[in-house]
Formats: structure tokens, C-alpha cells, sequence
């Protein structure tokens, strides 16, 4: 039996093979999860300071994605490559700075985690081919764009635009949907919110939610096609609701207090993209239609 034979399919290999790439991707989310809303703010300050027309910051340290290397934040202890192990290194170090013995917070190796499942679920789902891997690219950036979204209420383009251009781009060959309903998926994805923006806000001066939300929804209509936004706008709905109180709850926030959509959205829009033909058509038989 070859190699492509063991992998191909939804077998268990390719799945295990996806859930490691997953697992070392984790880690690299986290880097940008963390880094790229404050690269995004040195960019804003240097613009700002740009069209004020006001003296320029002395150039300080390196800061992007790559530099400078992973350190402890209450130290400075640069992290030592076994101890970036994903999963593997904070257990070893039981969630603790090896030098200062500060606490690591947890939400590294669940994201790690969750990515690494989320990668063995497509890999499952899709065998190996070019859907798998075009399917975990968006995976990963969902997965992002979630937690950046849930921590600044920020949905950076730099994330969500490559993405969409994608989606026009692998449909153009049928990989998931014909190009004609990607290209109005994305439309009718922005124009959607959008509309619905507008309206909140000419009916109650407030701001109901952010462009970025308009854009993340046209992104999931450019890989699913028009056909996954009424399932991906009402499941967003849904999920939003439930864990909206709950987190206002665990926050002890008031009603009032802004909640980021882009990870209902993007959780929602996965669901769709994976499973919205069984979900329609179960409710479809359930309904007698």
C-alpha cells in the first residue's frame, strides 16, 4: 500500500498528520492573536502622527510576527524551543515561566488544541485533497480572526480580505461552489449587514456592529456561495444570543455593553460551510416539505 493510499480518504493517518500541523499552527495563531492588534496600533500612531504633521518616534524594537522571539511578559525570558513545544512544553512547565515561575495562561494550549482538532476534523471530512486544504487555511484564519475579534472588537483586514479573494479565487475552479454564486455570496454576504447597519442605526442613532462583520460575512459567502448565508446569519443569531449572555454573565457587564459578533459569525459560517446541506435537509424532512 502506498503512502497517498494509507492517507487518502477520511482515514485516520491523514487526520492525525492534520491534527499535528493543527497543533504547531496553534501556536503560531497565538503569536498572531496577540501581536498583529498591536502592530495594527504602531501602524495607526505612525499614520496619525504622519497627518498631524508631529515628530516622528525614535525607532524602537523589531515588533512583527517574527520578532522579536516568544518571552515571558513579567520577566523577558526568552522561551526556549523546547519549552514551545505545543501542548507538550506548557505541560512540562505546568502553565509556569521556567525562570520567574509566573503563570502562563491557559488559553495558549487550548488554542493549540483547538486548532489541532479542528484540523483533524477536516482532514476527516474531507480526505485528502485540495478542499481539505483549502478548508483548513479558513479554519486557521476563523480561528484568529475570533479570538482578536473577542479580545479588541477588531476584525483586521489584513486577515479577512486575503481570505475572501480566496474564496473567489479556488471557486473559479468549482472547488466548492461555482464562481456566479461565490461572487453573489459575497455581495449578498456585505450587503446584508450592511443594510441591516443602516437601518439600526437610522432607527436608533446607535451603531449596531462594525464593518469588519460586514466583510468576514461576505468572506463565507465568497467560499459557501448566497446558498449558506441564511442558515450562517440565523445560526450566528442563535449562538450569539446564548453565548452573549453568558458571557456578559461571566464579565458581570452590564446589558448595554458591546459584544464582538465576528466569532458568532465565524462560528456559525463554519457549521454552514461543513454541514448546512444535512442541517437544511433534516429540517426540511422534520418540517414535511
Amino acid at each position: 500500500m502506498s503512502i497517498h493510499d494509507l492517507l487518502a480518504g477520511p482515514g485516520p493517518a491523514f487526520a492525525f498528520c492534520a491534527a499535528l500541523l493543527g497543533l504547531v499552527v496553534g501556536s503560531f495563531l497565538n503569536v498572531v492573536i496577540h501581536r498583529l492588534p498591536k502592530m495594527m496600533l504602531r501602524d495607526w500612531q505612525m499614520q496619525a502622527r504622519e497627518v498631524l504633521e508631529l515628530p516622528g518616534e525614535a525607532p524602537g524594537e523589531t515588533f512583527n510576527l517574527l520578532l522579536p522571539h516568544s518571552h515571558c511578559p513579567h520577566c523577558g525570558h526568552e522561551i526556549h524551543p523546547w519549552e514551545n513545544i505545543p501542548l507538550l512544553g506548557w505541560l512540562a512547565l505546568r502553565g509556569r515561566c521556567s525562570a520567574c515561575k509566573a503563570p502562563i495562561g491557559a488559553r495558549y494550549p487550548l488554542v493549540e488544541l483547538a486548532c489541532g482538532l479542528l484540523s483533524a476534523h477536516v482532514a476527516w471530512h474531507y480526505g485528502l485533497g485540495w478542499q481539505a486544504g483549502a478548508m483548513l487555511l479558513l479554519g486557521w484564519g476563523l480561528l484568529a480572526m475570533s479570538l482578536i475579534d473577542y479580545d479588541h472588537q477588531l476584525l483586521p483586514d489584513s486577515l479577512v480580505l486575503p481570505l475572501l479573494w480566496l474564496g473567489l479565487i479556488l471557486n473559479n475552479f468549482g472547488l466548492f461552489v461555482s464562481l456566479e454564486d461565490a461572487l453573489w455570496g459575497a455581495v449578498a454576504g456585505y450587503l446584508s449587514l450592511w443594510s441591516v447597519y443602516w437601518l439600526f442605526k437610522l432607527l436608533t442613532g446607535k451603531e449596531g456592529m462594525g464593518y469588519g462583520d460586514f466583510k468576514l460575512l461576505a468572506m463565507l459567502g465568497a467560499w459557501g456561495g448566497w446558498q449558506i448565508l441564511p442558515l450562517t446569519i440565523l445560526l450566528s443569531s442563535l449562538v450569539g444570543a446564548v453565548l452573549g449572555i453568558a458571557i456578559l454573565r461571566l464579565r458581570k457587564a452590564e446589558s448595554g455593553t458591546p459584544i464582538p459578533f465576528g466569532p458568532f459569525l465565524a462560528i456559525a459560517g463554519w457549521i454552514a460551510l461543513l454541514w448546512g446541506e444535512q442541517i437544511v435537509g433534516t429540517y426540511l424532512q422534520f418540517a414535511g416539505l
